[in-house]
């Protein structure tokens, strides 16, 4: 086990880093807990272990304007009512550990949402030397099979 409380990544508890300083403070989000499928035997009938942890992307002032901007863009097919991310977890047998991992997830997709878009490729000129030498080994690739041909092999 580790030395920092799980979760926290070594922060302060109830902080989930986004990106660099950024990160979604603890009282922005809504977490919902309710019976989870899977293994668990007796147990998973009477615990509430599946987490839904829901972020108000729309509404938050934890994020600088231009990532949330960009993150409300490419997140569109995601949001439900208006502008709020919902990540699940159920995974784990344990409440604490799903909770842990919908953090985790909420924090990773917001990560990868609002991060730049990458820099475009400049185009560059495949300079003249290599083309030719690849025209003259095409070429002489060529004599090599047409000497192949009709070798009259009786």
């Amino acid at each position: 086990m580790s030395a920092h409380s799980p979760g926290t990544g070594g922060h302060a508890p109830g902080r989930h880093v986004v990106r660099g300083s950024v990160s979604l403070p603890e009282a922005e989000l809504v977490w919902r807990f309710s019976r989870s499928s899977g293994p668990g035997g007796q147990h998973v009938n009477t615990s509430d272990s599946q987490v839904e942890l829901r972020f108000d992307l729309a509404a938050t002032d934890a994020l600088p304007q231009v990532w949330k901007d960009r993150a409300l863009e490419r997140l569109a097919g995601r949001l439900i009512d208006g502008g709020v991310i919902a990540v699940r977890a159920s995974e784990h047998r344990s409440q604490w550990r799903n909770r842990e991992s919908a953090a985790v997830k909420l924090a990773a997709l917001l990560a990868e949402a609002t991060a730049p878009p990458p820099k475009p490729r400049r185009k560059t000129k495949i300079p003249r030397g290599i083309n030719e030498r690849r025209l003259r080994e095409k070429k002489q690739r060529s004599q090599t099979k047409r000497g192949r041909a009709g070798g009259g092999w009786d």
